[in-house]
């Protein structure tokens, strides 16, 4: 690739001066919502990824060592060939290019989210993940995620305010749903972008350095309500269904059926609208439009949950009367 940024052509002096690599190839492969970016190089001994993460903008300290603690718990995360913290680079085990949302559709749908179950037992299940030295999804941290939807959606991208009551009203529902559940190691973004398709030890685990220790729903709900991929309600009750079998039987949960599917909604509520805050703040802050494609698909979920509970009557009709209203002049 031409090289055109101070940083690309830092990078390939440091895999080129101090890594030894004789490059053959080096291309950008992807970004995510951060800062981050990756690059792909192909070099005379094999393929590899690179990420940059500036360091004025992004730590690279809590990716190596949550890829460490993963590892350990035998959870396929990208081998860490070689570091540079000063400068941000981590050289990576390339996973492809294939991932969950480029392979999924209604016939091995089933099929790949057992595997992807799999990988998120062992991440909820493994005692030591669980006492890791990781943040607490605690109630600071769901408030902040929650003022991303009322500052970058509401306010920033519909030019919206909500009233304090409905807000705290939605704000108790959701915060008490979640800090009542069993708290375990959560991935943060365990979704078909970041589930990566392998022929072999499938699925390759990548973004978790954002991981904690929360509600045990979370990841369950990010995977099965994607904001980027979604299904029928029956099916995601029936795998919700078949992974709350899974956690009863393992003694990690003690609740009925009913319970489990309301910390799963109003999670999935939390979650998705912190989503369209992320999408709106990357349009508006960091010139990302491609995100605002998959608002329609989140607003969906929240539309179908704020329907179906009385504690959240308020928020819906806001919803219904202001909020939608409002998005569909936008578009």
């Amino acid at each position: 690739m031409p090289i055109t940024d101070t940083r690309a052509q830092a990078i390939i002096d440091w895999l080129i001066g101090t890594v030894k690599l004789k490059i053959i190839n080096f291309e950008i492969a992807s970004s995510d919502a951060s800062f981050r970016r990756y690059f792909r190089v192909t070099h005379q001994q094999g393929q590899h990824i690179v990420m940059d993460a500036p360091p004025e903008k992004e730590n690279t300290e809590p990716f190596i060592r949550i890829a460490q603690q993963l590892k350990s718990a035998g959870i396929n995360v990208p081998a860490i060939y070689q570091q540079n913290q000063a400068q941000g680079f981590l050289l990576l085990e390339d996973f492809g290019c294939c991932c969950f949302l480029d392979k999924l559709n209604s016939i091995n749908a089933t099929e790949l989210y057992h595997s992807a179950f799999k990988s998120l037992q062992q991440l909820q299940f493994s005692s030591a993940l669980s006492q890791a030295q990781l943040p607490c999804y605690d109630e600071a941290l769901l408030n902040k995620e929650l003022n991303i939807f009322y500052q970058w959606f509401l306010g920033q991208y519909l030019n919206l305010s909500i009233s304090s009551n409905t807000k705290s009203l939605l704000n108790q529902a959701l915060i008490s749903s979640a800090l009542e559940q069993p708290q375990t190691c959560v991935h943060r973004d365990f979704h078909s972008r970041n589930l990566m398709f392998l022929a072999k030890n499938s699925p390759g685990i990548i973004d978790f350095q954002d991981a904690v220790i929360g509600p045990i729903s979370y990841d369950l709900v990010s995977l099965l309500r994607d904001c980027y991929i979604a299904w029928p309600e029956e099916d995601v009750l029936r795998w919700m269904t078949e992974y709350f079998q899974q956690l009863t039987k393992s003694g990690l949960i003690n609740t009925d059926l009913t319970t489990f599917t309301r910390w799963f909604d109003l999670m999935g509520l939390q979650r998705h609208l912190k989503a369209i805050g992320i999408f709106s703040r990357l349009y508006l802050r960091d010139n990302k439009p491609d995100y605002l494609a998959d608002i329609p698909r989140t607003l969906t979920y929240i539309r179908h949950i704020c329907s179906k509970y009385p504690e959240l009557d308020e928020f819906n009709q806001f919803l219904n009367t202001s909020i939608l209203p409002t998005y569909k002049n936008k578009k």
